[in-house]
């Protein structure tokens, strides 16, 4: 796979990251056996990530219909939409979107990289865009990648948002995946947004930047993975991993069995629970995986300190407009394990930390 690099002008102000925390978060695609499928089908395709901090960031599973008013932040220069599309969210204090999959089988994933500077030095009156709600923004909107790609080309907005565990900005890149592989890798640059684009892109970590990443992994291919792969959990490390790791192992369209096989290489770059070193204090452990199944709309979540693996089928939900807002609250068991849509609860929609 190659990606292109798109670069476009966005007007983006927010504060500077800085955080003594070493932050980490793996995404790996896993594709299916195309070889196999009927024509005009498309092959088995799970998004798996792991999100990776110092401590728990605990985050309750939403799941919103069609037809819910939004808007981007908090004042009166922002944008406002009416949902297009249903998701299922994943929302970490209750105040932000982490990620989530749209009933399109459209999926977006927030991962933390600290090379990230928003803003730009130049003065904009563009609208204001919260973190918190951007990833809704895109996934109520867009069914595909590609729509995706030109709205960011084609909507001027500021992006910004508040602080969190003790005074962290989110700084992160985006990974976006479509049912038919259509991906797109978007950075922000000092008011730049650069998208990588590209059919199946395998990994995404966090730093370096997403080019700087795979100028590292092509040095790891010519060595070879067989021969070696290098194995601490700093970021290169664990896209190097991810990426052979993937292009390895058995390709199937059995929705279980290719299950089985992301969630195993999500192990393999996950950070161990508890994991400490003198020499690296802050270094994050992973706290829980995720795995969206694109083609059969279903959304696993994995919390590390849980027995069990659960999911919720989107094509059993409800999202019709007029349906209400439903929450899981992964607090209030952990004994939670399989099919849990129908231990979704009514509730009032997540109040953003704009």
């Amino acid at each position: 796979m190659k990606a292109k690099l798109i670069a476009m002008a966005a007007m983006a102000v927010a504060a500077v990251f800085s955080s003594e925390k070493a932050d980490a978060c793996s995404r790996v695609l896993y594709v299916g056996d195309s070889a196999s499928v009927a024509a005009g089908a498309q092959p088995l395709r799970i998004v798996g990530r792991s999100l990776d901090w110092k401590t728990p960031i605990p985050t309750n599973l939403y799941v919103y219909p069609r037809g819910i008013a939004k808007v981007s932040d908090k004042g009166d220069n922002v944008i406002s939409w009416t949902s297009k599309y249903g998701a299922v969210y994943a929302v970490s204090y209750d105040g932000g979107i982490t990620e989530g999959m749209n009933e399109k089988g459209l999926a977006i994933n927030g991962l933390f990289c600290k090379g990230t500077v928003y803003n730009s030095p130049e003065p904009s009156d563009a609208p204001s865009m919260s973190l918190a709600v951007f990833v809704a923004w895109m996934l109520d909107n867009y069914a595909t990648t590609p729509e995706v790609v030109e709205a960011l080309r084609s909507t001027p907005f500021q992006i910004g948002g508040a602080t969190f565990d003790g005074g962290t900005v989110s700084a992160l890149h985006w990974g976006i995946t479509d049912p038919e592989g259509r991906c797109a890798m978007v950075e922000f640059d000092h008011g730049t947004i650069n998208i990588y684009e590209g059919q199946d892109i395998p990994v995404l970590t966090n730093d370096p930047t997403f080019r700087e990443m795979n100028a590292i992994n092509d040095y790891w291919v010519k060595v070879g993975g067989i021969n070696m792969l290098p194995g601490t959990v700093k970021s290169p490390d664990r896209f190097v991993r991810g990426y052979f790791f993937q292009g390895h192992v058995e390709r199937t369209n059995d929705a279980d069995l290719g299950l089985s096989i992301i969630r195993s290489i999500l192990f393999n770059v996950s950070v161990p629970y508890k994991y400490a070193v003198e020499t690296e204090p802050n270094v994050s452990s992973t706290q829980w995986r995720s795995f969206s199944n694109l083609r059969d709309r279903l959304y696993y979540f994995d919390i590390v300190t849980n027995p069990g693996m659960f999911y919720i089928a989107l094509d059993k939900c409800d999202l019709r407009a007029g349906a209400p807002v439903l929450r899981l609250d992964t607090t209030k068991s952990s004994a939670y394990v399989g099919d849990v849509t129908s231990r979704l609860e009514r509730h009032a929609p997540f109040t953003p930390m704009y």
